[in-house]
């Protein structure tokens, strides 16, 4: 995924994260296979994919934990590999586990971040504080993190990678387990960073939180790219809009079925949520299509036509939904050598 060509004298900024052909193989395994990718400065890309696609090594290889089998990554033109100490200082990282210490209080976990980083003695404290206000912690500063709700340790996690500034952001299904409102507002706060100037790369399992959040996608499977684009390129590969009914009683689901079968040769029916889903056949039919249910009797709850989304480009180039796990890939990081759990507390 590459940056627009500069215009004609103007001097282009190097990528803040690049991946060339990273292979990962843990022994005959192999959980990336050849990943590629480009992220400029202050934009936000995000790696999407089911469990077991491949998002979480590709991670941990960018971040210096999991050395690549080959391919070369860079981050603030540092190379992972040849200069990880560089990497480490420009970059932050939110793993798919908060990492807080428990028995310290919000503020005591922040500042015990900046002092590993050699931050200065007197700037630790005002950075930490700076940042229980933005991730709206303030209030609970002085508890210990064993009693915050599963929000509020997300939030806190996230505030502790930043407690260096980096330029880069590495999160890995940062809302995973969260409820909705945290959910939305966790995302407000990456906007946040992203106005600022951050550098974000986000794996998801979530469409949703991809359509919400990244400039730019990868859709992984089976540790390959599969498709990559922006929201709207990717959701445009997958076809038309559908046409989407919802039948108001869930009695006259069947009967609403025969209606649309005398207009529309194929459809899908799911009963459960009372919806009729089909090819659209463009705004002008909508009109006559009501009608005939409303000749019929059958009232609606909703009528009208749909974008492709997400979750349909993933089932159109895979054939499957996304959330349907993948045979022979039970986790992110496959078959693990002695050292991948070592790894994972690093």
């Amino acid at each position: 995924m590459n940056s627009p060509l500069p215009a004609s004298g103007a001097t282009s900024s190097p990528p803040a994260i690049e991946a060339e052909n990273l292979v990962k193989r843990f022994g005959d395994f192999t959980a990336v296979d050849g990943i590629s990718f480009t992220v400029p400065a202050g934009s936000v890309l995000g790696l999407l994919g089911p469990n077991g696609s491949g998002k979480t090594t590709t991670i941990r290889m960018m971040t210096t934990l999991s050395p690549p089998t080959s391919g070369t990554a860079r981050v603030a033109g540092h190379d992972v590999q040849r200069e990880p100490a560089e990497v480490r200082k420009a970059m932050g990282l939110t793993a798919q586990s908060a990492t807080v210490d428990e028995l310290l209080t919000g503020r005591e976990n922040l500042c015990l971040i900046g002092d590993l980083y050699g931050l200065p003695r007197k700037a630790v404290k005002p950075r930490a504080d700076e940042l229980l206000e933005k991730f709206s912690l303030a209030d609970a500063a002085n508890k210990v993190t064993k009693s915050y709700s599963g929000g509020m340790r997300r939030r806190l996690d996230l505030a502790a990678s930043l407690v260096a500034a980096p330029p880069v952001l590495f999160l890995d299904e940062p809302t995973t387990g969260l409820d909705p409102r945290s959910r939305n507002e966790l995302w407000d706060v990456l906007r946040d960073l992203v106005r600022d100037g951050t550098t974000l790369l986000l794996t998801t399992q979530y469409l949703d939180e991809a359509d919400q959040l990244a400039d730019n996608v990868i859709v992984i499977d089976h540790g390959r790219v599969i498709a990559e684009g922006t929201p709207l390129q990717l959701k445009d590969r997958s076809g038309a809009a559908s046409l989407v009914i919802t039948v108001s009683r869930p009695e006259d689901v069947d009967r609403a079925a025969r209606v649309l079968a005398g207009r529309i040769e194929e459809f899908h029916v799911d009963r459960d949520s009372r919806r009729l889903t089909a090819p659209s056949e463009g705004v002008s039919a909508l009109a006559g299509i009501a009608a005939a249910f409303t000749e019929a009797g059958i009232e609606l709850d909703d009528i009208g036509l749909q974008r492709p989304s997400l979750d349909d480009v993933f089932l159109s180039l895979t054939g499957r939904r996304a959330e349907e796990p993948q045979e022979g890939r039970a986790d992110e990081g496959g078959p693990r050598d002695e050292t991948t759990e070592q790894e994972q507390r690093a």
